[in-house]
């Protein structure tokens, strides 16, 4: 028997890891729709919500690099700690904030974004110390199954704890998750390097970008996945919501088209977890490539069913790349530089994914939905596709003599 055949959730170094890091997913993902709350409350409005989650998202934004100087720099164990610290601390300025100042709740979000993204790649970090290589695979896809179980459930969990807490009481909640997230996790084994000169952080910095370099296949994959997020996920969050409206005259192909995404990456999170393909970079690139079945599936008056099987395979699809992906790069980095080259990958991936999200619409207006959906669809299909005509794309690995 390998050690591959063995649960993770037998580690209590993991479960802890694991712990952590889905409660700061839950924290992630509930502060949005309880903020959404107070918006039907009243005590928010809509324009004041989009200020405050726009902060949280530059927040964000510009503690991921800079996390991933410290997380290589110091110990990745402490910047958990002072991450989730930072979101757990500031997050109930947000809820003192509410109906008073919209200045305070958008300095704090800002600052829980910066916690947010700050723990991030950390905790990609963190995972290669706690987890054997050959069970790290395993490891990862449990991570991001908790992860969709947190998108599936949150919604739900939130709307039924409204009914016996007030929105400013789930707001702090996510605050006590943050202080979780920060103070679960286990120590990790990494020893940072003390350098007898003081170096600057940009250097550093840079020196995450030349080993990103040295891998044709994490720049490739890279361009591929921000591609596919700025084109796929925004026709989703834009093109899908008026579909269900104009041309289905109801809200259950929205909500189905969702609901189906996430059972979809439930089911490839749980494949890849045991799966091991031979060529396992282009069969991450090929999962990748099937969020182009989600655009596609909105082009044409389409049979309902059609549009949920779309979101369902794209969701299965891009749990098939996620988990190898991350898996590789925990591999294949080398490991002192390994959080500055996490970061690059959420900072290039999931960054940018608001904007693709702010010029869809302006993009629909201009040349119509069904030419912006259309290049949508091509880019998902043909980004993944030149990514694997890279050489090191095959198995996501360089070939050293």
């Amino acid at each position: 028997m390998t050690d591959d055949t063995v649960p993770v959730f037998r580690s209590l170094p993991f479960v802890r890891l694991w712990t952590g890091n889905t409660a700061s997913g839950l924290a992630t993902w509930a502060l949005p729709f309880i903020l959404g709350l107070a918006v039907l409350e009243r005590s928010l409005s809509a324009v004041e919500l989009g200020v405050v989650l726009a902060a949280r998202t530059a927040g964000f934004l510009v503690a991921v690099p800079v996390a991933g100087v410290l997380a290589d720099r110091h110990s990745r164990r402490r910047v958990v700690l002072w991450a989730g610290l930072i979101a757990g601390l500031a997050t109930p300025l947000i809820a003192f904030g509410m109906g008073r100042s919209v200045l305070l709740m958008a300095v704090a979000s800002a600052v829980v974004g910066v916690g947010q993204g700050a723990c991030r790649p950390a905790f990609q970090a963190l995972t290669a110390e706690v987890i054997a290589e050959d069970r790290r695979q395993q490891a990862n896809a449990a991570m991001t199954l908790a992860v969709r179980v947190t998108t599936l459930v949150a919604p739900g969990l939130t709307a039924l704890l409204a009914v016996v807490a007030s929105t400013s009481v789930l707001v702090i909640g996510t605050g006590v998750l943050w202080v979780g997230a920060a103070l679960i996790p286990p120590r990790g084994t990494f020893t940072p390097t003390r350098s007898a000169t003081k170096t600057h952080f940009f250097r550093e910095f840079a020196d995450g970008l030349r080993e990103a370099r040295r891998h044709p296949w994490f720049l490739a994959g890279l361009g591929a996945l921000t591609a596919v997020i700025a084109t796929g996920y925004s026709a989703t969050g834009v093109v899908l919501p008026l579909v269900s409206r104009d041309r289905y005259d109801t809200e259950a192909v929205l909500a189905g088209g969702l609901t189906a995404y996430t059972l979809g990456a439930l089911a490839g999170a749980v494949v890849i977890s045991r799966w091991r393909p031979r060529r396992q970079g282009w069969a991450a690139l090929i999962g990748l490539g099937c969020y182009g079945f989600a655009p596609l599936s909105l082009l044409f008056p389409v049979h309902p069913a059609f549009v949920i099987a779309a979101y369902a395979v794209a969701g299965l699809g891009i749990e098939l790349f996620n988990v190898p992906w991350f898996t590789a790069t925990q591999r294949e980095v080398e490991p002192d530089k390994l959080a500055r080259v996490s970061s690059l990958d959420f900072l290039f991936s999931y960054g940018l994914a608001p904007a693709g999200l702010a010029l869809i619409a302006p993009a629909i207006a201009q040349f119509g939905a069904v030419p912006v959906l259309a290049a949508c669809a091509v880019i998902c299909f043909a980004a993944p596709a030149a990514a694997a005509l890279v050489p090191s794309s095959r198995d996501f690995r360089v070939t050293r003599v």
